[in-house]
């Protein structure tokens, strides 16, 4: 990936990158985005305002530099990167941008220790990655059939109110046009162009592919945490959204893929907004093998937080191998077959542990607490499977 010259430099920033990562990415927004303001468009500002995005890019550039040496460890990271930059619209002339902006916040950050030839290094290293980044998207957008950046004009069908904090909008092309067909587990881009003149996109998991002439998404609306601003996106959505509103969205990309059209045994675990691509999973497997044995295992808040009820009873009237654990952390004398507290495999229907694939969604400690939960009651870790993107999706690589 890099030549044997520069190969030690980048082996020795390894103990930097990770006492001044951040420290680094927080440098190298700051000051892209002073030049280039509207780069702001491409990335969510909520969670610049929270610092995730500033964590994640350096968990990243930390992840490149410790597994430099192991293309094999780094592709599923650099596939999943590309579904999401062409999802937003990163076009091949942001990357000379970006890498200058970074290798000037890795000079900043080090100071003296920025030599000439570590930086000589990192300049080689990033041409490489980003020259991968470009031909892996390059290909996927000419998949999808679109320019860098391209969005369509969807019309809204239909908005259901899901739960207490979700709703699910249907979209449909507005010529009757086919649309991009997409997969379980997949997200579309949703592009909102603000009263102010700011533009910013998000992406909503699919939750439900199986019309022919309309996809389905579900948006939670996010409130402001203690530490954390509210998602003006999703707020606005929920605001402003009605039947016949027109939103500028992507085709459908993501490579979380739950296996929907084998026969194989199936466990489906999700928590709070995580059951939309669950909900899309198990749509799919009621109308192409409804014989199949699926485990769905949900926890939720309490039953008003419990989105995508209905579908999961269709489901359950088409599929009689279909086992169904239900977790409130708030059970109330009104919920029937709900299991109170946490959810604990030890709770859920049993399965042969190494002869069914698991796929989870849901809040990064809830999956980090399945994901340990799941490999000591002896599923091999050949078997888990989670949609994850941030700082969590790198945990086997740090």
């Amino acid at each position: 990936m890099i030549s044997a010259v520069s190969r030690p430099y980048i082996d020795a920033s390894v103990p930097v990158l990770r006492a001044h990562g951040v420290a680094i990415t927080t440098t190298f927004y700051r000051n892209m985005f002073a030049e280039h303001p509207e780069l702001t468009m491409l990335f969510n500002m909520g969670n610049q305002a929270n610092g995730a995005q500033q964590q994640s890019l350096a968990s990243a550039v930390f992840a490149y530099a410790a597994n430099i040496g192991d293309p094999g460890a780094l592709a599923p990271v650099i596939e999943r990167i590309v579904h999401k930059h062409v999802s937003v619209g990163i076009r091949e002339e942001h990357y000379p941008i970006v890498g200058r902006h970074l290798l000037g916040a890795i000079a900043s950050t080090l100071g003296e220790a920025a030599t000439a030839p570590l930086m000589a290094a990192w300049d080689e290293a990033y041409r490489s990655l980003a020259a991968l980044f470009i031909e892996a998207e390059r290909a996927l957008y000419a998949g999808a059939g679109i320019a860098q950046g391209q969005r369509r004009a969807l019309r809204v069908t239909e908005v259901t109110q899901e739960s207490a904090d979700v709703v699910s909008i249907r979209l449909a092309a507005m010529d009757g046009a086919p649309l991009a067909s997409g997969k379980p587990g997949q997200y579309l881009s949703v592009q909102v162009d603000f009263a102010d003149g700011r533009r910013q996109i998000r992406q909503y998991s699919l939750s439900d592919t199986t019309q022919p002439d309309s996809l389905r998404i579900s948006v939670k609306r996010e409130p402001a945490g203690a530490a954390t601003p509210a998602g003006e996106v999703s707020n606005w959505i929920h605001d402003q959204v009605r039947v016949g509103s027109v939103l500028q969205v992507s085709p459908p990309f993501g490579d979380f893929a739950p296996d929907t059209e084998s026969g194989e045994a199936l466990v489906l675990i999700s928590a709070g907004v995580g059951i939309t691509p669950m909900i899309a999973a198990l749509k799919r497997i009621a109308q192409v093998h409804p014989e199949r044995r699926v485990i769905f295992a949900h926890a939720a808040r309490d039953a008003q937080h419990h989105a995508h009820r209905a579908d999961l009873a269709a489901a359950r009237a088409r599929m009689p191998h279909l086992q169904v654990a239900t977790f409130y952390e708030q059970v109330s004398a009104h919920d029937e077959a709900v299991l109170g507290g946490r959810m604990e495999v030890s709770r859920m229907p049993s399965w042969p542990r190494s002869e069914a694939e698991v796929y989870m969604c849901g809040p990064l400690p809830f999956m980090q607490a399945q994901w340990l939960a799941l490999l000591g009651a002896g599923v091999p870790v050949a078997r888990l499977h989670r949609e994850v993107f941030g700082p969590d999706m790198l945990d086997h690589l740090l």
